[in-house]
C-alpha cells in the first residue's frame, strides 16, 4: 500500500493539486488503507502526534523572520545595501550583476527567504538592469538565481524545520551552508561575468579612482550602516550566545520596523501593519502544510518506507557515496514537484535514518539539504522563486530558460557536488565554531 501512497502523491503534485491537499491525499489512503494487514491506521494515532510536532518554540522563528523580511522589503533598507555594494564592483561589465548578487547574499543574511529577497532586490534592480542594456531574460534569471542565496546564507527558514524534525543544533545547521554559500557567490557572479562578455550592450560605467571609491564609500556606508548592523545584531546575537535563534529573530523586527519608517521612511507607521498581517497569512499556510505532512511522515515511518528506500538504494550499489548520489537524485525530484520546506518535512523523516546508519555526518546532511531545495526553487515544473523572478521583471519564461539553465548547470551544479563529496567544506565552520565533529 506504501507503493501505491507514493504514487498518489507523485501523481496530485504533478497534476497541479496544491500541496497540502496532495499530502492529505496519499495520507488518507494510507489512514484507510495501510499497515501490515492493509485495515489502515487509527486517527488517533497521528493527530496528536502532528499537533505535537507543531507544538514547538523553534517555529516561531520562521513567522518572525518572514515578518522581519516583509519590513525590511518596505522599509527601503535593500537600496542602501545595493548603493554600498555598486562602489567596488559596478564599473566592471557585469558588474551590476555582481551588485545584485551580492546584496541578495546580505539581504538573505537577515530574512532567511528567497521570496522575500527576490521582491526586495529584484524590484530595485531590474530596472537598474534594464537601464545598464542586460537582456531581460539574463536578469531575470539572474535574480532568480541570486536569491537563493537567502536559502543559504543563515539564518534559513528551511534548515530551522531541518534541525526541529532531526533533532540537529539549529545554530550548526546554520553554519554548514555558509561556505557552499560563499561559493555560489562566486560562482554566480563568474557565470554573470562569462554570460555577457561579448554583449556589447551592457553599460559599463567608468571607473572610479581610489579618491572617488573612498568618497562613495564613506558617503553610501554610513547610509548603509543601520541596514547593515541587522544582520550583525541577528547572527552576533545567535552566535555570540546572546540570544536564541527565537529571540533573535524576534529582534530583528523590533530592530527593522523603526529603520523603515524613521531612519530610511520607507513606509509610515499605518503601513506596518501591512507586512505583519501578510506575515500572519503566509505562518498559516506553512503551518497547516506542517501539520499534513507531519502525519503523511509519520504514516511513512510506520509503512517503514526508510528500510525500503534503503534496500532499494543497495540493490544498485552497497557504497555509500554512491547511494548518497542517489538521494540527491531523489531529493532533485522532490525540488522540482513541491516548495523547499514540503520538500524538507517530507524528506527528513525518511532520509534521516538513512544517512546514520550510513554513517553520514547529519550536519553535513543538512548543508545537502539547504543546497537541494535552493536548486529546487528554480527548477521546473515547479520553480516558484523563478516564475516569480519572470513576473517582477515581466519576462517571458521562455526567455529566462537558457540563462537559467547555464546558472543551474555551473553554478548550482558543482556546489551540491562539493557539498556532497567534500564534507570538510562543509563542516569546517561549525567545526571551529562548535565544535562539531568532522
Amino acid at each position: 500500500m506504501i507503493y501505491v501512497a507514493i504514487v498518489i502523491l507523485l501523481a496530485t503534485l504533478v497534476l497541479g493539486v496544491p500541496v497540502p491537499v496532495s499530502f492529505m491525499a496519499s495520507a488518507a489512503w494510507l489512514l484507510f488503507f495501510g499497515g501490515p494487514d492493509g485495515a489502515g491506521y487509527e486517527a488517533s494515532q497521528l493527530l496528536p502526534y502532528a499537533f505535537a510536532q507543531i507544538n514547538s518554540v523553534s517555529l516561531i522563528a520562521i513567522a518572525m523572520f518572514i515578518m522581519a523580511g516583509g519590513i525590511m522589503e518596505r522599509g527601503k533598507i535593500g537600496e542602501k545595501l545595493i548603493d554600498l555594494v555598486d562602489v567596488f564592483v559596478g564599473h566592471i561589465r557585469g558588474g551590476l550583476g555582481i551588485v545584485g548578487t551580492i546584496s541578495c547574499a546580505v539581504f538573505g543574511s537577515i530574512s532567511g527567504a528567497a521570496c522575500a529577497t527576490l521582491s526586495c532586490i529584484g524590484t530595485i534592480m531590474f530596472p537598474r538592469l534594464e537601464a545598464g542594456g542586460y537582456p531581460r531574460g539574463h536578469s531575470a534569471a539572474l535574480m532568480a538565481n541570486a536569491s537563493l542565496l537567502g536559502l543559504l546564507i543563515p539564518p534559513n527558514a528551511t534548515l530551522i524545520i531541518f534541525a526541529w524534525l532531526s533533532g540537529q543544533p539549529i545554530l550548526a545547521c546554520f553554519l554548514s551552508t555558509v561556505m557552499p554559500g560563499i561559493v555560489t557567490i562566486i560562482l554566480i557572479s563568474v557565470v554573470n561575468m562569462w554570460l555577457l562578455r561579448n554583449n556589447k550592450e551592457v553599460l559599463v560605467a567608468h571607473k572610479r579612482t581610489a579618491a572617488e571609491k573612498w568618497m562613495l564609500f564613506k558617503t553610501r556606508g554610513k547610509l548603509a550602516i543601520p541596514a547593515l548592523m541587522l544582520p550583525v545584531i541577528v547572527l552576533g546575537g545567535i552566535y555570540g550566545g546572546i540570544m536564541t535563534t527565537t529571540e533573535a529573530s524576534a529582534m530583528a523586527v523590533i530592530y527593522a520596523i523603526p529603520v523603515g519608517v524613521l531612519v530610511y521612511k520607507g513606509m509610515k507607521w499605518r503601513e506596518v501593519i501591512g507586512p505583519l498581517v501578510e506575515s500572519a497569512v503566509t505562518t498559516g499556510v506553512i503551518m497547516a502544510m506542517l501539520f499534513s505532512v507531519s502525519m503523511l511522515s509519520r504514516l511513512y515511518l510506520l509503512e517503514d518506507l526508510p528500510s525500503r528506500l534503503l534496500a532499494l538504494f543497495r540493490t544498485v550499489s552497497e557504497n555509500r557515496w554512491v547511494i548518497l548520489f542517489m538521494i540527491n537524485i531523489f531529493l532533485v525530484i522532490m525540488g522540482m514537484l513541491m516548495d523547499d520546506i514540503s520538500v524538507v518535512v517530507l524528506t527528513t523523516p525518511i532520509m534521516m535514518p538513512i544517512i546514520m546508519e550510513l554513517g553520514f555526518n547529519p550536519i553535513h546532511y543538512a548543508a545537502i539539504i539547504g543546497v537541494n531545495t535552493a536548486l529546487g526553487c528554480i527548477t521546473p515544473p515547479a520553480a516558484p522563486v523563478l516564475y516569480l523572478s519572470g513576473r517582477l521583471s515581466k519576462t517571458p519564461i521562455n526567455e529566462m530558460m537558457t540563462p537559467a539553465l547555464y546558472f543551474m548547470l555551473l553554478c548550482w551544479a558543482p556546489v551540491l557536488i562539493f557539498t556532497s563529496y567534500v564534507p570538510k567544506l562543509v563542516l569546517f565552520l561549525p567545526h571551529i565554531v562548535l565544535g562539531t565533529p568532522w
